[in-house]
């Protein structure tokens, strides 16, 4: 159950905001502890309700838009924290729900020594999500190796492991092999080798 919201909203000290795809639920506290914002608002929304506020502290849990929601509200002046959900977990009361998580993370971000995440600028995401491209790409062509390694193991040829093994004796293994691989196996081995 969440706290009645009392208070003015002159005296807000922080802000603890669920992140959610649509709609983000916020709960402030003033500096004695007592609610005074509770409130579900649409993402569009986000800046002109945050202008509306007193500057201070906001907690976010740390996902995918965190980043951008911290950079957002860092320029409006606000103080953005964001948290890892293994130091908000503590704090969670009550059954799970969007408020009661605000309210967790608005507590934890006011802990003196709490560990958040550096905030990352446009340049750092980039790198990231090109680095998540390549190890997906890379796990893409071992898994298409492995394939290759394995239907040739089915018709009775080993090849080493690794990307570099396969390629250097594939050639030579289509055509030592001709007569034993079918043609619709060798189209197959060939547009994994495409791959």
């Amino acid at each position: 159950m969440c706290a009645k919201k009392q208070g003015s909203l002159e005296n807000l000290s922080i802000v603890g905001v669920v992140i959610g795809k649509d709609v983000f639920h916020l709960i402030g506290f003033d500096r004695s502890g007592q609610v005074v914002l509770r409130r579900k608002i649409k993402r569009l929304a986000l800046q002109e309700t945050f202008s509306m506020l007193p500057r201070c502290i906001v907690g976010m849990e740390a996902c995918l838009s965190a980043h951008f929601v911290s950079r957002t509200l860092r320029g409006m002046g606000f103080e953005p924290r964001i948290i890892p959900a293994i130091y908000v977990k503590p704090f969670n009361k009550g059954q799970k729900n969007d408020y009661n998580d605000a309210e967790a993370i608005a507590e934890a971000a006011l802990r003196p020594n709490l560990r958040i995440v550096p905030e990352k600028n446009q340049d750092q995401l980039d790198l990231q999500a090109l680095h998540r491209v390549r190890s997906r790409l890379v796990s893409r062509r071992t898994a298409t190796v492995n394939q290759s390694r394995a239907f040739l193991i089915e018709q009775g040829i080993t090849v080493r492991s690794g990307l570099r093994a396969l390629n250097n004796s594939f050639d030579a293994i289509l055509d030592r092999h001709r007569d034993a691989i079918s043609p619709r196996m060798h189209r197959v081995l060939i547009g994994l080798r495409n791959d």
